[in-house]
């Protein structure tokens, strides 16, 4: 038998975030395969997987679940043995024959037993929460795989058992204190309680401490969208064809791109003694995932890419955000800021929270048609033209409200005369 194998924290899983434990796929006792998934990492971006560094059995787990963690951090040990031995049934204590109804047991067989290879994280998260069985799902991703959006169909108003688990419904007294006195506050009713994911209070964090570090503007403009509307007719069934649908984001990107080069401070951001403006413009893309949050994948130098080169890869980050398989790499490093809050029915929203250290960002709201008044010679009359409201919110000691009106200017009128 080999020595022992260290398990550590990636470094570069952790780079300018915080993480924790969000669950070991293992149990101290089990045997582990080199590269096999081991661990799940929570950071406030994304869940990734830490795979076994090494062949043999789990020995010591030092990092527990919900346990913050460090770069390069001692997280556990391995007992290394050989491939060989590792396959070889294990001789177990009578007490653990028996069946185990743990998560983690549910999750290692729902993987074995999965079409198509492996389960994302969060694919594995939801079927253990909803007690679903990977086998009898149907997956709809690459290959077979199951997808988030296939366990939510299968469990259709299901509501995951962890949040009944994690505070039995009780008297509201018993856990609702006043807000003022901090004594409990009667006569609510019943309540429950839904434990925060690291993520959402790292989200919380990251709002609270922007208020506090930018001072927030709005800007809003209206944009009429009928050119771009005609122009993706055209083009929808060949981008398909080549594999990259073609969403009213990658026009978006676009014209943010043209109205950056317009307006440079807006992909920048505030120092202590300049303003650093970038060169490269790397656009992240707000993109909100079931049971998770918001999750802002990053689009990399937009402005080296036409249309059809935004619409594939802007596929691919929101396929990947989905499924729960982005990379630390693939929510870091963001210049800018597009939240198409729109797609959900929202018509306006403002300020959205800049994306420190950004120094803006830019909503897009509901697409609808609506009346307007046009000038056609020396006539006016009323059209109906498909129409949405779009917004910059910037941080004002960067730019004042003149140049967030050029920006959005130029980001206007890129959408009304396209193609330009």
């Amino acid at each position: 038998m080999g020595g022992g194998v260290e398990i550590r924290a990636p470094a570069e899983q952790t780079e300018g975030t915080r993480s924790q434990i969000l669950r070991w796929l293992k149990q101290v006792g089990e045997r582990v395969a080199e590269n096999e998934p081991l661990i799940e990492i929570e950071t406030d971006k994304v869940t990734v997987e830490v795979a076994s560094p090494g062949t043999g059995v789990l020995r010591e787990i030092v990092k527990h679940e919900q346990e913050e963690i460090a770069p390069g951090e001692l997280l556990g040990r391995i007992e290394a043995v050989t491939a060989a031995a590792a396959l070889a049934p294990a001789s177990r204590p009578a007490a653990a024959a028996a069946p185990s109804a743990s998560p983690v047991a549910v999750r290692s067989a729902s993987r074995a037993r999965a079409p198509g290879g492996g389960l994302s994280p969060a694919v594995r998260r939801l079927l253990g929460e909803r007690g679903l069985d990977a086998s009898a799902i149907r997956g709809t991703g690459p290959a077979g795989r199951i997808t988030v959006e296939d366990v939510l169909r299968a469990a259709p108003g299901s509501a995951p058992d962890r949040r009944r688990d994690a505070g039995a419904t009780r008297p509201a007294a018993a856990l609702a204190p006043d807000s003022e006195t901090g004594a409990p506050a009667e006569g609510i009713g019943t309540s429950h309680r839904v434990p925060h994911t690291a993520i959402r209070k790292r989200i919380a964090d990251h709002m609270v401490q922007s208020l506090h570090t930018a001072p927030h503007v709005t800007t809003v403009f209206e944009a009429d969208l009928s050119a771009v509307l005609a122009d993706r007719a055209l083009r929808r069934e060949e981008f398909a064809r080549r594999g990259a649908p073609l969403t009213l984001t990658a026009y978006f990107v676009q014209a943010a791109v043209a109205a950056i080069r317009a307006v440079p401070e807006a992909n920048s951001r505030w120092t202590d003694t300049a303003l650093e403006i970038y060169d490269s413009i790397h656009i992240g893309v707000a993109t909100a995932v079931q049971d998770v949050g918001l999750i802002v994948p990053v689009l990399r130098d937009a402005q080296a890419r036409d249309l059809f080169d935004t619409a594939r890869e802007l596929d691919e980050l929101v396929r990947r955000a989905r499924a729960g398989t982005l990379s630390p790499a693939d929510v870091r490093g963001g210049t800018f800021t597009l939240s198409n809050h729109g797609v959900s029915g929202s018509l306006l929203a403002a300020p959205i929270i800049i994306h420190q250290p950004q120094a803006a960002i830019l909503g897009v709201g509901k697409l609808e048609k609506r009346a307007v008044v046009v000038e056609e010679g020396d006539e006016q009359k009323v059209v109906v033209r498909p129409r949405c409201y779009v917004t910059l919110t910037l941080d004002h000691r960067v730019m004042d409200g003149h140049r967030a009106n050029h920006f959005l200017q130029v980001f206007v009128q890129t959408l009304t005369g396209w193609p330009q």
